[in-house]
Formats: C-alpha cells, structure tokens, sequence
C-alpha cells in the first residue's frame, strides 16, 4: 500500500506553473510576432532589389559583348599590321 501512494501523481498544478506557462506562451508569441516581421522586412528588401538585379544582368551581358568586339577588333588590327609589313 505505501509503494501505490508513492506512485501516485498529484493533479494540483500550482499558480507558480500556471503563471510560468502563460509567461512563456507571451514570449513565444511575441518571438513569433519579431520573426514575421524580419521576414516581411526581408521580403520587401527582396522586392526592391529585384530590378537591380535585372539591370546587373543587363549591364553584365553588355560588358561581355563589348569585351567580344574588342577583342575582334584588336584581332583584325593584328591581321592588318602582319600584311602591312
């Protein structure tokens, strides 16, 4: 009989549990809320650099077809100065 009272659980919570668990249910709540709101933050930052990345690629492929030409013009010079001599 004393080994089954031992083994017994109490149902009582105390208010220090209670108002432990409330607590944290506010901070996790509130972690929730910050994290939404770096998140859209990040999202409109997303959104305003996507054109700038869209004229980067333009810029980009224009520097390597001017870098294409170049290099055939410096190539054609070659040819010309070779048969000039």
């Amino acid at each position: 009989m004393a080994e089954a009272e031992r083994l017994r659980i109490e149902r009582q919570v105390g208010l220090g549990v209670i108002v432990a668990v409330i607590v944290q249910a506010g901070a996790v709540l509130l972690w929730a809320g910050s994290a939404s709101a770096r998140l859209d933050e990040v999202q409109d930052e997303l959104r305003r650099q996507g054109p700038v990345a869209e004229r980067l690629a333009r810029i980009e492929e224009q520097a390597v077809a001017s870098r294409e030409a170049l290099e055939r013009i410096e190539a054609r010079l070659e040819r010309i100065e070779g048969r000039g001599r």
